[in-house]
């Protein structure tokens, strides 16, 4: 005869392996889950404790799996398979934050974080507004103070804008006089050159005609021996 232990939890549900194979012990806990799967579980049988409880034992076995399994729907029994429960107190406090599991599955664990404010910020007790800091009240003098330093203010950015306009000015009038000057050393070398020109071109003419005037007074000389030659050819002949 053998002996089985029998744990009965009815607050949770029975896993598949144990709605497949009542007389098995699952001993591997859900993926994901905090306590051990099986919520009906069985534990091999001892042969070395034997006594005569034993049909009494299996019987109450049979009796509360019968019962659980007429409490449990098929959809309920496939989904304990896939989905585990968050224990319900299963919170966590770090310091001034607060950790509360909301879903678990084999996919992954969603949790919901909680601050917590350093202050009670309760509708009961509303936390003041924090009011700006009152301006001092300034006297006669200050603010006579105030207006001659903005009156100086305004004075120096004047100078300041006034001086930067001269300034301006005076570099497009240096501008405008050196753009004069080249121009005008332009036109005097210009008018040097044609100058120049003009005279060499003068000179060069006059040579000109001085050597064609010598050359007439050379024909003329010539033609004049020749005439006078043929007159003296003539009267010697004569």
């Amino acid at each position: 005869m053998h002996t089985y232990r029998v744990q009965r939890k009815l607050d949770r549900r029975l896993p598949i392996s144990q709605t497949l194979h009542p007389g098995r012990t699952n001993t591997h806990p859900a993926p994901g889950s905090a306590r051990p799967a099986p919520y009906l579980s069985c534990i091999r049988p001892r042969p070395r404790q034997l006594h005569s409880a034993a049909p009494v034992a299996m019987a109450n076995t049979v009796s509360a799996y019968k019962e659980k399994m007429k409490e449990m729907s098929v959809l309920s029994l496939i989904c304990s398979c896939f989905t585990a429960q968050p224990h319900p107190n299963s919170i966590y406090q770090y310091g001034d934050m607060e950790v509360k599991p909301i879903n678990k599955r084999l996919s992954g664990q969603s949790f919901e974080v909680i601050l917590k404010a350093p202050a009670d910020l309760s509708p009961d007790h509303p936390q003041p507004l924090a009011s700006p800091p009152r301006k001092k009240d300034m006297s006669l003098d200050e603010l006579q103070k105030r207006l001659e330093a903005a009156e100086d203010r305004r004075k120096s950015q004047e100078a300041q804008i006034l001086k930067q306009l001269s300034e301006k000015r005076e570099h497009e009038r240096e501008v405008l006089h050196k753009a004069l000057e080249e121009n005008n050393n332009f036109s005097k070398m210009a008018e040097e050159k044609l100058n120049y020109k003009m005279e060499t071109s003068k000179e060069n003419r006059e040579a000109h005609l001085n050597a064609l005037k010598q050359r007439l007074r050379e024909k003329e000389r010539h033609a004049a021996e020749v005439r006078r030659n043929k007159e003296l050819q003539a009267d010697l002949s004569g």
